[in-house]
């Protein structure tokens, strides 16, 4: 079951289309179920709402699971705004190889993060029946990105996190630091995937699978129960995210 509203998102200006997965028997229950909130949300659930035609079907997936969660897509700003909101702190580099202008992207991370935990989560939890100790994250890409700097900072709220393909060259040395900095005792799960043929045309396969590489090393220490894998022959596209997906829910919501 889909429900679909907007939020206004102060800090920005803007209205935003918010999608909520609810489990199939959500309203014959009076349970209370785990939240995973998602980027990118108008290409988790329905085809017809992508550019591209392809999105991840994860109701299509989650009816037929039996895992029992709630799921929240924040469907995300057109254009560059997306990558302004995903990008924790300032890039002077990636925008000219997206359109061929210099200029800065990215550094709108932090007010979006803020927004999710304290405007979006407890509108969340007030209007459904959520387990509020049960809160998750996850994301592809730049929102692999911003879905590990919302474990940095708040890392006693999501708790369970899945980076798919992450664009962590977008910070490099920022993110080593914020990452050496965080008690990451309160993560009980972290996933992490990079497939071997990521190349955007504007990253390279090479470049998404090093920066992986040198997050694993960094985290491998610090979180107790993390999964990373390499993806062979794995690419960067909604239809690989959408094969992978069974497996963050399998690890993030399994025994």
């Amino acid at each position: 079951m889909l429900e679909q509203f907007e939020v206004n998102i102060p800090s920005f200006n803007q209205q935003r289309v918010i999608r909520v997965y609810l489990p199939p028997n959500y309203k014959t229950t009076n349970k209370h179920f785990p939240v995973l909130y998602m980027h990118d949300g108008q290409y988790l659930f329905r085809d017809e709402d992508t550019k591209q035609g392809v999105s991840w079907r994860i109701a299509e997936y989650l009816d037929k699971s039996g895992y029992e969660i709630i799921v929240v897509g924040i469907d995300c700003a057109r254009g560059l705004g997306r990558v302004d909101e995903y990008g924790p702190w300032e890039n002077d580099f990636i925008r000219e190889r997206i359109n061929g202008e210099k200029g800065i992207v990215g550094g709108l991370g932090d007010v979006y993060v803020d927004f999710i935990v304290n405007e979006l989560k407890p509108s969340i939890d007030k209007k459904y029946r959520t387990d509020t100790e049960d809160t998750s994250m996850a994301g592809s890409s730049m929102g692999g990105l911003i879905t590990l700097y919302a474990a940095c900072k708040y890392p006693t709220i999501f708790k369970k996190l899945a980076c798919l393909s992450s664009a962590f060259w977008f910070n490099e040395e920022k993110l080593k630091k914020r990452i050496e900095m965080t008690d990451f005792d309160s993560i009980k799960k972290l996933y992490i995937d990079i497939g071997t043929n990521e190349d955007t045309g504007r990253m390279s396969s090479e470049e998404y699978l090093a920066c992986n590489l040198w997050a694993y090393g960094l985290l491998k220490e610090r979180v107790s129960k993390l999964k990373f894998t390499i993806v062979e022959n794995g690419v960067h596209s909604g239809e690989a995210w959408r094969e992978r997906f069974p497996r963050v829910i399998e690890f993030l919501y399994g025994g």
